[in-house]
């Protein structure tokens, strides 16, 4: 099982992971103090495309800094989720870029507003293999978790290894909202899950989502739709812990678009079977 789901990705020079490590954990850090302190005190809300899309000014401000911190450090383009595609990847003509940023300094906003204690600061940075280096902060249980290419996942520096996961009995399947809504099949999946006394759990935070799993506190993650801002550090913690990442085709894939399983190798085609099904 664990060779069928291997990720051959080329190694990555050394100083440059660990500069990207140090740097990516002070921003987590600085976000998650920012974070605490704000939550549900406030914060001036906008809304983007639906009224479950937030923007806030602590995103803004979030995604503001973290440019400018790595914009000092590195000649790496960036993507966030409030400023968008950096110049260096927008410019016509351009060779792409070997490396790139990419950021959602609110992971979670609605529940953010609301001072609901869920919700995510994650930043990776990424190359055409996949999440090089991955951080997500989650300020409420004041846990910092990064990971990169080779060198295995921490939390607040101690290792993590995702535990033998065999059934999924018991266990806790995450899933998410599209745009507010149910997604097709989102309920199908639930009923199969149910079948097999599997819990499905929307908490409203992708990144969290499939950090749970990295962590051994969820079987697995199906995301539907998302931004590459929504699971890039996430992805990058999953797979250094032992997850295995599918697409909907069921294929390993490290960064996939257009939907996502995140499972414990030993249960991961059990709930893909339920995905397709769901599917139709």
């Amino acid at each position: 099982m664990t060779a069928l789901f291997s990720r051959p990705a080329p190694p990555v020079d050394p100083g440059l992971v660990s500069r990207a490590l140090e740097v990516a954990g002070r921003l987590a850090n600085d976000a998650a103090d920012v974070i605490s302190a704000t939550a549900g005190r406030g914060a001036r809300p906008g809304v983007k495309e639906t009224p479950f899309d937030w923007v806030t000014d602590t995103g803004r401000t979030l995604e503001r800094h973290t440019r400018r911190v790595l914009a000092g450090e590195f000649d790496i383009p960036i993507v966030g989720e409030e400023y968008g595609v950096d110049a260096h990847l927008a410019e016509a003509g351009r060779e792409p870029a070997p490396f790139r940023w990419v950021v959602d300094p609110v992971d979670g906003t609605s529940n953010y507003l609301a001072g609901l204690p869920w919700c995510a600061y994650s930043l990776a940075l990424v190359d055409a293999h996949g999440p090089v280096v991955g951080v997500v902060a989650d300020p409420y249980r004041a846990q910092i978790y990064a990971a990169a290419r080779g060198r295995g996942m921490r939390a607040n520096g101690t290792p993590v290894r995702l535990p033998e996961q065999t059934e999924v009995r018991g266990g806790i399947l995450c899933v998410e909202l599209t745009h507010g809504r149910f997604w097709p099949g989102m309920s199908a999946l639930t009923e199969h899950a149910a079948a097999a006394h599997c819990a499905v759990r929307v908490l409203g935070s992708a990144a969290l989502a499939i950090t749970q799993v990295a962590l051994g506190y969820a079987v697995g993650a199906v995301l539907d739709d998302y931004h590459e801002w929504d699971v890039a550090g996430g992805l990058g913690l999953a797979l250094e812990a032992g997850a295995v990442v599918l697409n909907r085709d069921g294929a390993p894939d490290p960064f996939p678009g257009g939907g996502l399983l995140v499972a414990a190798p030993a249960v991961a085609q059990q709930i893909m079977e339920w995905w397709r099904a769901a599917q139709g």
